[in-house]
C-alpha cells in the first residue's frame, strides 16, 4: 500500500476528516473529531500509526516484527505499522478498520 491508497481507503469511511494538525510530514484522519490513523509522508519505508486493543496490540506484536509500540503515541493503545510487504494490503485495510471503529464507538461509562 502506498500513501494515496492509504488515503482514499480512509477517507472513503464514513466521517471521516483529514487533516495535517502535527505539520506537513504526518497526515492525520479522524473520526468524531478524534485520531484513528496518522502517516508519516517523509517515512521511508512507509508507515502509520492506527490505535488497537491492547491485549490485541501486544499479539500483534509477538506476531510481526513490522508491528511495533506506537511511535510517539501511548504505547498501550497505538502502534506503528512498517509497511514492508510483510502484511497483505487486506492485512493493512483491517488494521486501519480496527482502529476506526475503536475510535468511532463511544466509551463506555463507568458506574
Amino acid at each position: 500500500m502506498n500513501v494515496e491508497e492509504i488515503r482514499t481507503y480512509s477517507i472513503s469511511k464514513p466521517g471521516v476528516e483529514e487533516g495535517f494538525p502535527f505539520g506537513e510530514e504526518t497526515l492525520v484522519f479522524k473520526v468524531n473529531g478524534k485520531i484513528f490513523l496518522l502517516v508519516g509522508l517523509a517515512d521511508q519505508p512507509l508507515q502509520f500509526n492506527v490505535k488497537c486493543d491492547p491485549e490485541r496490540a501486544i499479539e500483534l506484536r509477538e506476531q510481526y516484527e513490522c508491528i511495533i509500540p506506537g511511535y510517539h503515541m501511548n504505547k498501550k493503545h497505538w502502534n506503528t505499522v512498517i509497511i514492508d510487504n510483510t502484511l497483505s494490503k487486506k492485512q493493512l485495510k483491517e488494521l486501519i478498520d480496527h482502529s476506526y471503529e475503536l475510535v468511532l464507538k463511544p466509551k463506555k461509562k463507568s458506574r
